[in-house]
């Protein structure tokens, strides 16, 4: 559906408390979203990817191996200090942090880890961008969906970093390269070393000026094949507003709002932009 004025947009400058303002976003989101199955969608491709890939099954073997890793964090209490070089937790304050806490917080729920791998499948090509490790578990969903490519990982925080290497480890995934730095210095060598990414995932720094920045750097590698996925694009005011600019934006060409997620798409123009998917 075309986005045009909401009514949650004066609130922007004068924000209310974050647990209203996404309450208010959900409600519009299940007033104005079409049904998941793909009816009533009348572009080919939105349909298609609707109704099939966001639908796919994936091995479950996978899930089962990724999924105990997981439990494993949810009952592990070691404590870790932790270096936030983006907006920092909106659950989980201070630096000092239970591993537990993390990965019931941060990592991504299942629901959107399969989304994430049926993505990467589709689109992943030989090169795979993720913002924002955190304890390894997306990058695991996306690099066990396409082991043809390399999963490049950015995480700005040397404990999580290191966890997480641990986790890949123990998936026995060999086609992930994390890296331990700040997205603004590591994310423009990759780019001027030709890495052409057929999937990026954007979940971490959710700072307006920052996730604009990362997007307009990733429009001039991404092309007709290519889809950049950003999470949390309604965590905040300022990442609705991110949002609402990245449809704006020249060289992209279609969106998708699932509400947790936002799918930016490079293709060529079609009949409608910007899509509100029920997921």
């Amino acid at each position: 559906m075309t986005e045009n004025t909401y009514f949650w947009q004066p609130y922007l400058k004068n924000p209310l408390p974050m647990f209203f303002f996404r309450a208010m976003k959900y409600s519009e989101y299940h007033l104005f979203s079409r049904h998941k199955r793909g009816h009533g969608i009348h572009s080919p491709f939105v349909f298609d990817l609707v109704s099939f890939t966001f639908r796919n099954k994936i091995d479950p073997d996978i899930v089962f191996v990724i999924e105990k890793i997981r439990n494993n964090l949810l009952s592990d209490r070691t404590k870790i200090t932790v270096t936030d070089l983006g907006a920092g937790s909106v659950k989980t304050k201070g630096s000092v942090r239970k591993i537990s806490d993390i990965a019931d917080c941060s990592a991504l729920p299942l629901k959107y880890c399969l989304l994430l791998a049926n993505l990467t499948g589709k689109f992943g090509g030989e090169n795979v961008i993720e913002l924002g490790t955190s304890l390894g578990i997306s990058a695991m969903y996306m690099a066990s969906a396409r082991k043809d490519a390399v999963l490049h990982t950015i995480e700005g925080c040397p404990a999580l970093s290191e966890i997480a290497s641990e986790n890949f480890k123990k998936a026995g995934l060999k086609n992930i390269k994390i890296w331990n730095s700040s997205f603004d210095d590591k994310l423009p060598v990759l780019l001027s070393e030709g890495i052409k990414p057929g999937l990026v995932f954007i979940d971490g720094n959710h700072r307006k000026d920052a996730v604009l920045g990362y997007i307009k750097q990733l429009s001039e590698v991404m092309d007709n094949e290519s889809v950049i996925v950003i999470d949390d694009i309604y965590l905040s005011g300022s990442m609705a507003e991110a949002w609402s600019e990245i449809k704006k934006m020249k060289k992209v060409t279609v969106t998708i709002d699932l509400f947790r997620m936002g799918l930016v798409f490079f293709k060529k123009v079609m009949p409608e932009k910007n899509y509100i998917i029920r997921y």
